[in-house]
């Protein structure tokens, strides 16, 4: 038997000193151990996953790995969310509110305000910051989107990065989307590259999972009884709807009744597992969603396949999520592992009416064409893709509610929420109904591990934990919810929940056919008359016990219980930080923010260093610029890239091929102009190789063109080939960030990537010296795309 002596951290030492060791008795400081049998913890964090997709609950996307662990546990049919991304993720995360944390919507419409500067404070607590105190192992993997997105860059600062707040190994993404197939990856605190190309198999899905086991067995091996907290993010669903086909093909023809027809079947499924009461009626059509019946053959089968390649992607996700359950399974770990899985919101109408085959043509203004997309049809969720499904998905898929992602109706904000822990809870396969929301996962954790709130976190007091635990629901069905009040504001669209009554102010309106009638459209201010306006007579009243799907408005019927739910929303609004309210997108986007490094025109890249992330490359939209790099050419010649941004959805290259230099400009995948030095131009040498454009007209934003401009290029100063680009990108490439000496991710170009430059690279030097022809309210799109 061990005479080791241990002592608690921070007390008097036991031991004994003499003046010599033999004098002496030794004793250690105690390392920090989790409680014998203490259970591992692991969140799922879907994105963009509505109510009624999966098919535990009623949906008819294949997910055999989710079903599994619903059947070892819990269906909770009244999980809340916050109806965006980043929110949700920090509600999660801290058991606070989102306003609480300043995470009124996406990071990158961060505002002045505490409640919406995007700044989560280090007194909300995170919970890899809670459990690693208690001897728990912390991994964080996917999408993060809880950092201020100037300050995701290798220059840091990282305090707001996975590990500045708690967790021990992150493999991810910082921002809200990345391309499935060639993702910008983090690994801890680095940049880094995925570990082979969609041609020998990859897919971000199947990586995310690979390094989850990998960091699960790493550390079991090691240390077998300790336990770990994963917060896994993968992509899916947010788009690009990116997926091998043989898993889209495994839908075909499966959704060829279409939307209406798949809310029909999905609602009668759902009463038959008792998610919704049996006479409960399903929500009313949405006029913005056409009916299945009057499309077109040919609209018809393509809005089929986009929800079949939609369908694959998570069901491929749900896949690989399987294989992390089974490792658990094989190294013992499986039944003593709190596992909750939810999304982040309902399901995403950002594809408009129609869809998309490259969601960057809808971000860019870029009209669409039905005929091109039906060209398109089976490279969907393919490399050369980017795509999104039609909005009328969206509007099936969070069945039986009305609306979804980004509006505070149920269909944003009521998600899906399976939990199981069968060495912890009796109960198999049952439904819970008590009211929940996201910021009750922390509290629930806590309590399930005898855990009580850390009163500081790294000498920082903690602020009170605003969620409330579930945990007494895990075995006794009819259990009280505690959660008996809840507010949700998501630009400046409102609801209230309290004792079984819940009342919505919508914003602009119920829906976008209505709110043009006053003419309001998403991201319309809120002035102090419209607000008043609204208070007196735009709240609607539902009672969730007999409509669930916010069906019956009862605010004429019951005056009185609205008023005191609106009186209560206000009260909520002044307690969580919720103040000033602001349906704006306009001011958000213009507002100016701390940036790490001061405002510039020069960027001098070198080769070998990490990818830029797209939102801290230079943007050469608009504007003159030049790009020219300090070169070495080898005898025999060299080839490959010098700077590369974007991809074949849209971005540029400049490059060296067949002994050529050449510019490749990308417009959104539909042109691509060129402007090529003539056989012989490059000569063995050091060389200053240089790109110029120059704006010759006004760019048509609205209408998705950017400024036209001639293109030269020059060798030495010498002029060697110039060409006339019609118009350019307005706003935004793909989301893949610049690289400079070889082209890390998709091909803006044809080359197979990485084409590293064969020469040297001395440096390469961007200049944006000249005028910017700016237009903020369309920038608006950019960043929508990233929530």
């Amino acid at each position: 038997m061990s005479e080791l002596v241990e002592y608690p951290v921070g007390s008097d030492f036991p031991g004994r000193i003499g003046r010599t060791v033999s004098e002496s008795s030794p004793a250690w400081p105690a390392p920090v151990r989790a409680r014998e049998g203490a259970p591992n913890v692991l969140f799922v964090v879907l994105d963009d996953v509505g109510y009624g997709q999966l098919s535990c609950f009623g949906g008819l996307v294949d997910t055999p790995n989710i079903d599994r662990v619903a059947a070892s546990g819990l269906r909770y049919a009244n999980m809340h969310t916050t109806a965006l991304c980043s929110p949700t993720r920090a509600s999660i995360l801290t058991g606070r509110n989102h306003h609480s944390s300043g995470v009124a919507c996406i990071m990158e419409l961060a505002t002045g305000y505490p409640g919406y500067d995007g700044r989560m404070p280090f007194e909300n607590g995170m919970l890899a910051e809670m459990l690693v105190p208690e001897g728990y192992n912390a991994f964080c993997l996917g999408k993060w989107h809880l950092s201020p997105s100037e300050e995701n860059t290798p220059a840091g600062p990282f305090h707001r990065w996975p590990l500045g707040r708690g967790f021990e190994r992150f493999y991810g993404f910082l921002g809200g989307e990345t391309n499935q197939w060639y993702p910008d990856l983090t690994l801890d605190n680095s940049p880094t590259r995925a570990p082979k190309s969609p041609g020998e198999g990859y897919h971000l899905s199947e990586d995310l999972a690979d390094r989850a086991i990998t960091f699960v067995v790493d550390a079991h091996v090691n240390a077998p009884e300790k336990p770990f907290f994963m917060y896994y993010a993968p992509g899916a669903a947010h788009a690009p709807h990116h997926v091998p086909a043989e898993w889209a093909d495994r839908y075909r023809g499966r959704f060829d009744d279409g939307w209406d027809a798949y809310r029909e079947t999905v609602f009668a499924n759902q009463k038959e597992i008792g998610l919704v009461p049996p006479d409960a009626p399903l929500s009313p059509r949405d006029p913005d969603v056409p009916e299945w019946s009057t499309l077109s053959a040919d609209e018809r089968r393509l809005y089929a396949r986009m929800m079949e390649v939609f369908s694959g992607f998570v069901s491929h996700a749900d896949h690989h999520l399987g294989r992390i359950l089974d490792t658990l399974e094989q190294i013992g770990e499986l039944d003593n592992t709190l596992i909750m899985i939810i999304s982040d919101n309902g399901a995403s109408a950002e594809g408009g009416v129609t869809g998309s085959f490259n969601e960057m043509r809808f971000f860019n203004m870029v009209p669409e064409s039905f005929e091109d997309n039906l060209a398109h049809i089976e490279d969907l969720g393919g490399p050369s893709s980017y795509n999104h499904y039609a909005w009328g998905w969206a509007w099936a898929g969070d069945t039986p509610f009305r609306r979804w992602k980004r509006e505070t109706y149920r269909g944003g904000s009521t998600d899906p929420f399976v939990l199981a822990w069968p060495a912890g809870m009796a109960a198999r396969g049952e439904v819970r109904t008590q009211y929940a929301h996201a910021i009750d996962m922390v509290p629930t954790v806590l309590d399930a591990l005898g855990i009580q709130p850390p009163e500081t976190i790294r000498g920082v007091p903690q602020s009170a934990l605003e969620g409330v635990s579930f945990a007494h629901t895990f075995d006794v069905s009819e259990a009280p919810s505690e959660h008996v009040t809840q507010y949700f504001e998501m630009f400046g669209h409102r609801s209230i929940y309290h004792d079984g009554w819940r009342a919505v102010c919508p914003w602009p309106g119920p829906d976008y056919t209505t709110a043009a009638l006053k003419n309001r459209t998403f991201g319309s201010p809120i002035t102090p008359e419209v607000l008043e306006e609204l208070d007196r007579s735009g709240w609607e009243l539902y009672r969730m016990s007999d409509d669930p799907a916010e069906s019956h408005n009862l605010a004429g019927a019951h005056p009185d219980v609205l008023r005191d739910l609106v009186d209560r929303w206000w009260a909520e609004a002044e307690k969580y930080k919720v103040l000033p309210l602001d349906g704006s997108l306009q001011t958000r986007l213009t507002t100016e923010r701390p940036q790490t490094s001061k405002p510039r025109s020069r960027f001098v890249y070198y080769p070998g260093g990490s990818v830029v992330p797209a939102f801290a490359a230079p943007q050469v939209f608009n504007r003159a610029y030049s790009i020219e790099a300090d070169v070495e050419i080898p005898a025999g010649g060299a080839q490959g890239v010098l700077l590369a941004q974007g991809g074949d959805a849209g971005g540029y290259s400049f490059y060296v091929k067949d002994g050529r230099l050449t510019f490749l400009y990308n417009y959104v995948g539909l042109d691509r102009f060129e402007v090529r030095a003539p056989d012989g131009a490059l000569t063995e040498g050091r060389h200053l190789l240089r790109y110029e454009f120059e704006p010759t007209g006004a760019p048509d934003i609205p209408h998705g063109k950017g400024v036209p401009g001639r293109a030269e290029l020059y060798i030495d100063g010498t002029l060697v080939g110039a060409a006339e680009f019609a118009h350019t990108t307005p706003l935004f490439f793909e989301l893949e960030g610049l690289s400079c000496g070889s082209d890390f991710g998709a091909p803006a170009a044809e080359y197979d990537p990485p084409f590293a430059f064969t020469g040297t690279i001395h440096q390469v030097t961007v200049d944006l010296s000249g005028e910017l022809i700016a237009d903020d309210e369309a920038d608006l799109r950019v960043l929508m795309a990233r929530d």
